[in-house]
């Protein structure tokens, strides 16, 4: 065989075999996406439920809530909402249980990252000094 007669590219032969995944339709993404959605949004609920809780009883107590407290809370607020979204782009071209296992990694995550924060509170906070 010399070097002009060597194929160069795929052949139709090669573009044949290749397998392609059916796309999610888009009713199970979007059932997929609310189910677990609803999973985030209860994070959310709870780390505004935190933020007003522990101001208030910080406000109880008469003591201020730091500002490495305040930074903790937003992001308890903020995670969810970023993870949902990170894992929901990840998956938006995938199969449906693709989706499945990404977006409950991301609640696996933002379990783990929720038990830390609250971890601060419960032990005494940070102690910078």
């Amino acid at each position: 065989m010399t070097e002009a007669s060597a194929p160069t590219g795929p052949t139709e032969a090669d573009v044949d075999r290749g397998v392609t995944r059916p796309a999610t339709p888009l009713w199970l993404a979007i059932t997929i996406a609310v189910a677990f959605g609803v999973f985030y949004a209860y994070d959310v609920w709870e780390a505004v439920g935190n933020l007003v809780g522990l101001n208030i009883y910080a406000d109880g107590l008469g003591i201020p809530i730091t500002g490495a407290g305040w930074a903790l809370l937003v992001v308890g607020i903020a995670v969810p909402l970023l993870v949902f979204g990170v894992a929901f782009w990840l998956g938006r071209r995938r199969g449906p249980l693709a989706q499945v296992v990404i977006l409950l990694a991301g609640y696996a995550l933002v379990q783990v990252l929720a038990a830390d924060i609250s971890s601060f509170f419960q032990l005494g906070g940070l102690d910078l000094s």
